[in-house]
């Protein structure tokens, strides 16, 4: 009876700690939920009310002007959210893919020269050849201007989530990567077999970085885009919002 009893206790006590933790968590969850309440407030709101009142949780002056400035063009606002949303896709399949691949490759301990690529992998997040170099490269020599690659390049690999992805990796025992070399397993067997379920978080963690990377780009087609086509939503959105400050200064002027 007694232990039924403490069972019983301890199940109340577990019980009231969660209770407590979902409220803590939830709680949370709405405190990071009021920046999106309040941009989607302040697109149903007028210019003038956001001027004079600021932002807020409530629309002060409902207005659908925003709505109408963006879908002028419907087809221009779906090519563009096609373009966005094939990039990340692309973008991140890849791009996880070739820095899981170049992780796996300098966590081998039998690597000879994985010093020496790491040194390299980290000598270039200190001294790059700058803006004018890389436009030149991507312009004359690649000769990407206006292509689908100028967007989904610059962006494929990305040093730091390199060495987030080496870390996990090393992680993985070296006994179980034996194990896995006696059975018969090659590097690739090895690598989406046995090391990539292990080091799992690391993935997700990767491939976010990377799919938000790919999602808020809009410097890439600033430089290299001028075909309408090519337009992601970013600069589009960009595109209109300096049309929109263009009109607003004739019309003050």
């Amino acid at each position: 009876m007694k232990k039924e009893s403490l069972k019983k206790s301890g199940r109340k006590k577990i019980s009231g700690v969660n209770v407590v933790g979902y409220l803590f968590c939830g709680l949370i969850a709405l405190v990071c939920l009021i920046p999106f309440i309040m941009v989607l407030s302040a697109s149903f709101t007028s210019e003038e009310a956001i001027s004079l009142y600021g932002f807020s949780l409530w629309p002060k002056e409902f207005s659908l002007e925003a709505y109408k400035a963006v879908f002028k063009s419907p087809a221009v606002v779906v090519k563009a959210y096609l373009v966005t949303i094939s990039l990340t896709l692309a973008g991140t399949a890849i791009g996880l893919l070739l820095q899981t691949m170049t992780a796996y490759v300098l966590s081998r301990r039998d690597f000879e020269w994985r010093g020496g690529f790491s040194f390299f992998f980290y000598f270039t997040t200190l001294f790059n050849g700058g803006l004018v170099s890389i436009y030149i490269l991507m312009t004359r020599y690649l000769g990407l201007k206006n292509s689908y690659l100028a967007l989904l390049l610059p962006l494929l690999f990305n040093v730091y989530n390199l060495l987030i992805m080496k870390s996990y990796m090393l992680s993985v025992p070296e006994s179980l990567i034996d194990a896995a070399k006696i059975d018969g397993c090659g590097d690739f067997m090895m690598l989406f077999q046995v090391v990539m379920p292990l080091v799992r978080p690391a993935l997700a963690t990767v491939g976010l970085f990377i799919a938000l990377a790919y999602w808020n780009d809009w410097m890439n087609g600033l430089y290299y885009i001028n075909d309408d086509n090519l337009y992601s939503i970013q600069v589009l959105l960009q595109k209109i919002q300096r049309n929109l400050d263009q009109l607003r200064q004739q019309a003050q002027g």
